[in-house]
């Protein structure tokens, strides 16, 4: 338990500390994404909640590097597609071959529990992006107030977790 906790703490040290040097979709929102992903690991929850977490912070990272790509006036053909593939098959295939991914009794409709919840955690982070967006624009360019670019994803990831959680608690999916 000690070593998790460990290996735990370190990795969020250190995301912290280099997602100070990054200013793409929000650092404190990977860091955010991050950690809850590791805590709901950690305490034992249901991979289809944490991998929520997985999806999320996949499509943040995505994200940060275009727009760090972009700033740099780095750019490739279907660059956006070569480096969402890049990310999520350096998460995953590594993930088939230990057996994380793909044990038989590890599905929730016929799909595996990590690749369900990753898909469902990255379609979330992508529309609570928009939704940030959206009512930035509607109030004239600016935030509602501090943070909301990070409060608005969490929430929502928080609330989809929450579903996922209740509905697999009381056996509905």
């Amino acid at each position: 338990m000690f070593k998790k906790t460990t290996i735990f703490s370190i990795l969020i040290f250190l995301g912290t500390f280099l997602a100070s040097s990054v200013k793409a979709v929000c650092p404190v929102c990977v860091v955010a994404v991050g950690a809850g992903l590791g805590f709901s690991r950690w305490i034992g929850i249901d991979d289809t909640v944490s991998s929520v977490w997985i999806g999320a912070l996949l499509m943040a990272i995505v994200l940060w590097t275009l727009s760090e790509m972009k700033k740099k006036n780095w750019t490739f053909a279907f660059d956006r597609l070569v480096i969402f593939l890049a990310y999520y098959l350096l998460t995953f295939v590594p993930l088939y071959y230990s057996g994380i991914i793909g044990h038989p009794l590890n599905k929730v409709f016929g799909i595996d529990k990590i690749v369900f919840g990753s898909a469902v955690g990255t379609v979330i982070f992508i529309l609570s992006h928009y939704l940030y967006l959206y009512l930035k624009n509607k109030n004239g360019g600016k935030p509602h107030f501090n943070y909301e670019k990070v409060v608005i994803p969490v929430v929502i990831l928080l609330l989809t977790s929450v579903i996922f959680y209740l509905l697999i608690t009381y056996k509905l999916i």
